[in-house]
């Protein structure tokens, strides 16, 4: 591999041999590289034992697949044995090593199961369902009074949404305070008057642990909880941990949670020797998990720690830093709520030194663009794609470049795929499920309705498109006019029975050919009628049986038939899980994934790890938190607006509180409040006023928020181009943060051109 010559700042982290250590690591300052090489340099230089190992402990699986491969090489060029003295783990991996070791400690049977996440997703919904069912009242406590009961359908759906959101982060705040279903019901009992939401959590929490010991599993965070808890139990396993891992590197410590926080200090006791680096101006998941920044925040402050920085980036251009760097300068100092002041620190990201083997790529202020007039969300996404292709149009150069258009919203991602497929611009989805899946979900959706509801003309017409569309090359324009003019007769057919399954003396296709209709038109009506009859004859077998006869016969691409394969798994799982499900509430779990809000594992690089590289010219659409730890050469941010960036001003509004919930609550937060309060026998907060929680939360949004912009900001190589919009109601206002860029960006272009 190539050598690795170490910036200075990078010199002194790399000096580390023993003790404590935090480093602050701005955006591409190379900390990935550094702690690789400080992993091989303490194997190589005898710092490790032969029954030793260097622990690093990160994020993500991707990660771990890149840690572990430039230790190798580090190692190798030392002409050590690959593999040996280093272990590379996620937080649950290293969870999984530690309780597996000894499963008896946590009363484990030897061959435990771990959930993944979908199938414990699956026993939260169920449990959430029967539990909503159960207390219709918990919807005419938080309801709001003009809710549109128009769709009380809908209604219902959204409320069940809802409630599972909350019982899943009260279960995982419950698991990461390592509180068990009866110590919280114990405190509840003793408790007068304990808030609904009290009850929900509690409730819900003991109907999923049932589910998991039902099924003699545990899910990603009891696996968590189990490993403190063993440690905690066993003083003598905890020492020999300790003795096989002398040396741990934490690698993005800004998503540390307490049980991590926890799990580590544990292991490293007194005499072990720890490493954390990660950048608190990248710490963007707090919103979906129980990780925050002040653990790593406190680290650095902590006496006996040796704390570093990591200044240096040779990402991106000095116009971008710039932009990056006046974010952080204008939220510190400027910003107009005070109390957001703190949710960007101080950091100011340097270019590399002369010499450096990466230095930053050549300045292009003319390549930021803060587009400032107001779109509206679909002609915002027209814009961009209408940019794209002509940007790459312009240079034949640019096919060598990489592209990515980062969205705020996985559905905002699927809207943007379907506009370059319409335009013929060649993309990669990081979204929650890519286009190809989507549209085979949907083409199975839609002929599953048709056989559900076979008197439904709209829904047998719909069937027929999509029958057509796998049929034939829809960009043929004589079949796409054949279509049509199908569908209209279909469309005055009006007893579909005599056309899909006629008797002898009455059939509406007969009733065509006797009156001179064009033979290739009847040949295709009568392929699609046979094709219907024999999916609605099938009807009655199991649901992933029925897909498969539907999928063998419709798909004939490997990959097609590969991810109708997946569905049918999908749903063949959903009927173990939830046995009285009806063909509507498959038909819906398949819209979920045709519409981006479910995401259909193991059909994306996502799942191995994403390298924008191996996808020159192409465009990369990816949601900006999916984005972190990648960067482009040309980077578009979109909706950067006071919805999916407020600023905790009284006109925003915000994702986590929802139009049908009173007083615009965000239930979740006043639930996770209420639980901290109960676990911490604090009764004054238990009882604090209503609505607290959500003002509290929409801080931490905000917050969040100025930090996932930065990190968007911190992605783009070489061009950057930032948007807004004005939202689905059309009163969205561009952030205050992006006003406050594109008027710095506006004074520095006319400071260059006097």
């Amino acid at each position: 591999m190539p050598e690795f010559r170490p910036r200075p700042a990078q010199k002194q982290v790399l000096q580390f041999r023993s003790g404590r250590m935090g480093v602050a690591a701005v955006p591409g300052s190379g900390k990935t590289q550094v702690l690789s090489y400080l992993a091989s340099r303490l194997i190589a230089e005898n710092y490790i034992q032969e029954d030793q190992e260097v622990l690093v402990v990160t994020l993500v699986n991707s990660a771990v697949d890149n840690f572990s491969s430039r230790i190798r090489g580090f190692i190798q060029d030392e002409n050590l044995m690959p593999g040996l003295g280093y272990r590379v783990r996620t937080l649950h991996g290293l969870a999984h090593d530690i309780v597996r070791e000894r499963p008896g400690l946590v009363n484990l049977e030897n061959q435990f199961q771990i959930l993944d996440e979908r199938e414990a997703q699956r026993v939260l919904e169920d449990a959430a369902n029967r539990w909503l069912r159960s207390h219709p009242e918990f919807i005419e406590t938080y309801q709001h009074l003009e809710q549109n009961h128009s769709q009380p359908s809908k209604s219902q759906k959204d409320w069940l949404e809802l409630v599972i959101s909350i019982a899943s982060a009260f279960i995982r705040q419950a698991k990461d305070l390592q509180a068990t279903p009866a110590v919280i019901r114990e405190k509840i009992m003793a408790v007068p008057d304990a808030s609904p939401l009290l009850h929900l959590g509690a409730d819900i929490y003991e109907s999923y642990q049932q589910g998991l010991q039902f099924r003699s599993a545990v899910d990603f965070d009891d696996l968590i909880r189990m490993a403190l808890l063993a440690l905690q139990m066993d003083s003598d396993y905890l020492n020999r941990l300790r003795q096989r891992w002398p040396y741990i590197l934490e690698d993005e410590a800004q998503d540390s949670s307490h049980l991590q926080e926890q799990i580590l200090r544990l292991l490293v006791g007194e005499e072990g020797n720890w490493v954390r680096v990660g950048d608190p101006n990248q710490a963007i998941f707090e919103t979906f998990t129980t990780a925050s920044p002040a653990f790593l925040m406190n680290f650095l402050r902590e006496p006996h720690v040796v704390s570093l920085s990591l200044p240096n980036s040779g990402r991106s251009t000095l116009s971008i830093m710039s932009l990056a760097n006046h974010l952080v300068d204008w939220t510190r100092n400027r910003h107009t709520n005070p109390q957001l002041r703190e949710a960007l620190q101080h950091a100011v990201i340097e270019p590399t030194p002369p010499n450096d083997p990466q230095p930053n790529p050549p300045d292009k202020p003319e390549k930021i663009f803060l587009h400032t007039p107001k779109l509206n969300p679909d002609k915002e996404l027209d814009t961009i794609a209408r940019s794209i292709r002509a940007w790459l149009a312009e240079d034949p150069a640019h096919k060598e470049k990489t592209l990515a258009v980062l969205v705020t919203r996985n559905d905002r991602g699927a809207k943007l795929a379907e506009i370059f497929q319409h335009m013929g611009i060649e993309y990669v989805e990081l979204l929650k499920s890519s286009h190809s899946a989507r549209e085979t979900a949907t083409i199975l959706s839609t002929l599953l309705q048709a056989i559900q509801d076979p008197a439904s003309q709209p829904k047998l017409i719909g069937a027929f498109r999509v029958f057509q569309q796998c049929q034939f090359n829809a960009n043929e324009e004589d079949q796409s006019q054949l279509n049509k003019k199908i569908e209209k007769i279909l469309h005055k057919c009006k007893n579909l029975e005599e056309f899909l399954w006629p008797m002898l003396e009455i059939d509406w296709l007969k009733d065509l050919e006797a009156n001179g209709e064009d033979p290739e038109i009847l040949r295709q009506l009568e392929n699609f009628r046979q094709s219907m009859r024999r999916w609605q004859a099938a009807a009655l077998l199991p649901i992933d049986q029925l897909l498969l006869t539907i999928s063998k016969e419709l798909f004939t691409q490997p990959a097609d038939l590969a991810l109708a394969h997946k569905l049918a798994i999908l749903l063949e799982q959903r009927s173990q899980t939830f046995p009285g499900w009806q063909m509507s509430l498959f038909i819906e779990e398949l819209n979920s994934v045709a519409q981006n809000r479910s995401r259909l594992v193991g059909f994306s690089e996502e799942d191995t790890g994403f390298v924008p590289e191996h996808h020159k010219g192409k465009v990369v659409i990816a949601t900006m938190h999916k984005a972190k730890g990648l960067e482009w050469d040309r980077v578009y941010l979109t909706s950067v607006n006071n919805y999916d960036f407020p600023s905790a001003a009284e006109y925003d509004r915000y994702i986590g509180e929802k139009w049908f919930v009173r007083d615009q609550l965000n239930l979740e937060e006043e639930a996770l409040a209420k639980l901290k309060a109960l676990l911490s026998n604090d009764i004054a907060g238990l009882y604090l006023e209503e609505g607290l929680a959500t003002r509290e939360a929409r801080l931490g949004i905000a917050a969040e928020r100025l930090r996932l912009l930065y990190v968007g900001i911190t992605r783009a190589r070489e061009e950057l181009i930032i948007t807004w919009n004005d939202g689905r109601q059309g009163d969205a206002q561009p952030a205050l943060a992006f006003v406050a860029l594109s008027t710095y960006w506006k004074e520095k272009k006319n400071d260059h051109s006097a």
